[in-house]
């Protein structure tokens, strides 16, 4: 999930908040200033409710905030990188660059979130109390104690043992701690995890038909999260068995077609797609040689066609400095994570400045469904690899 707003960094981690963040935000609004705030305490202004109701709403963005910043610290605590966090309308994620190394690292990195929403619900909880006993607005206090309920059950939910919550890495900790196999243990958590987002479907989809319950469809909604979350958790880490170790240089295509820099544009649409041509983006090289940039079809029909016979590729094309880079022997896995933030979904791979070949996901996923699987070092049962100009 990558971020709309970057909102800046909080003890070290890039935060940001996704577009959809506005749909929780509003959910949480409405239903607090149109049902929970005026049934618990009528008689109050319509501005007092929904300017509590938003307040509400935001101060339960930050316990979000708080508990992904508690998965973060931990996480880079016990060596894993984190790559940011992002604010989302079901919640929060935290972008972990790699897997925790141990059981152990695994167990506390995901044991710390459910335990931090539990520590905010007494705290809030706490202040609701003393509010109440200093005879302090009830309205007030509601919001508390809505925040206060809202956290623990946040807490409870996410240790459910199914992936991807808290709680299906803890499942997953324990099962890797008692067999020693990590891809097993992702598989069950996994399942779990696909049992659990098919419950509620079902039961969601249940409460609307039979019980005219609208908040199903919400269950449902986060069912179906959980299912797709789950499965793409479980193809995640055989592409991690798969791939592990394996570098660039095995999955490459080697030796890409190139257009030079000092092109026209009208000539390079000139060769393609019957020409030279034949794919949707190309690296640029300049008189000496050297990679320059990427340009992709998308960069030339952005050009109207007038101006096409007059304006040269470097003009339009992907500086270098946009583009991903990697050397070939760069392990495949690290690359992927930027690999698929790319806007172009391409990395040059460049040895000692020099373009030896191109990684797209689509080379990935050829290496992925080949029957065997390329090792880093032993022998190779995929596609036979292409040599390389000298």
């Amino acid at each position: 999930m990558n971020e709309t707003l970057p909102l800046g960094r909080i003890a070290g981690v890039r935060v940001g908040l996704h577009w959809s963040v506005l749909v929780i935000v509003a959910l949480v609004t409405v239903a607090l200033a149109r049902g929970r705030f005026p049934d618990a305490h009528p008689g109050h202004s319509a501005i007092a409710y929904w300017a509590l109701a938003l307040l509400t709403a935001v101060v339960f963005l930050g316990s979000l905030l708080t508990h992904e910043l508690a998965h973060a610290v931990v996480a880079r605590r016990n060596g894993v990188q984190v790559e940011g966090i992002t604010l989302w309308m079901l919640g929060g994620a935290a972008r972990l660059h790699d897997e925790a190394p141990t059981p152990a690292a695994e167990l506390r990195i995901a044991g710390v979130g459910p335990l931090t929403s539990l520590l905010a619900g007494g705290v809030l909880a706490g202040v609701a109390a003393g509010l109440d006993a200093l005879h302090a607005s009830g309205l007030v206090v509601e919001a508390f104690v809505w925040l206060a309920a809202i956290n623990v059950l946040l807490a409870v939910f996410n240790a459910l043992p199914a992936a991807p919550l808290d709680g299906g890495r803890l499942l997953r900790a324990y099962l890797w701690h008692r067999t020693g196999d990590r891809l097993r243990a992702t598989r069950g958590a996994s399942s779990a995890g696909r049992a659990l987002g098919w419950f509620m479907v079902v039961t969601g989809f249940v409460a609307v038909l039979y019980g005219r319950d609208l908040s199903g469809l919400w269950a449902a909604l986060i069912g179906w999260f959980l299912i797709g979350a789950a499965t793409a958790e479980a193809r995640q880490a055989e592409m991690r068995s798969l791939l592990g170790g394996v570098p660039v240089s095995r999955v490459m295509t080697p030796d890409p077609v190139t257009v030079p820099a000092t092109a026209t544009l009208a000539d390079f649409l000139a060769e393609g797609p019957f020409g030279q041509y034949r794919h949707s983006a190309f690296p640029v090289l300049a008189a000496d040689g050297s990679v320059t940039g990427v340009i992709s079809i998308r960069r030339v029909e952005a050009t109207p066609p007038q101006a096409r016979a007059s304006t040269m590729v470097h003009e339009v094309m992907r500086p270098l400095g946009d583009i991903v880079t990697a050397a070939p022997v760069e392990p495949v896995l690290g690359l992927l994570p930027r690999l698929q933030a790319s806007p172009v979904r391409r990395a040059l791979i460049l040895d000692e400045g020099r373009l030896v070949g191109i990684l797209t996901i689509a080379d990935v996923t050829r290496a992925l469904a080949w029957p065997g699987t390329p090792g880093p070092d032993g022998p190779h049962h995929g596609p036979p690899a292409q040599p390389k100009e000298t």
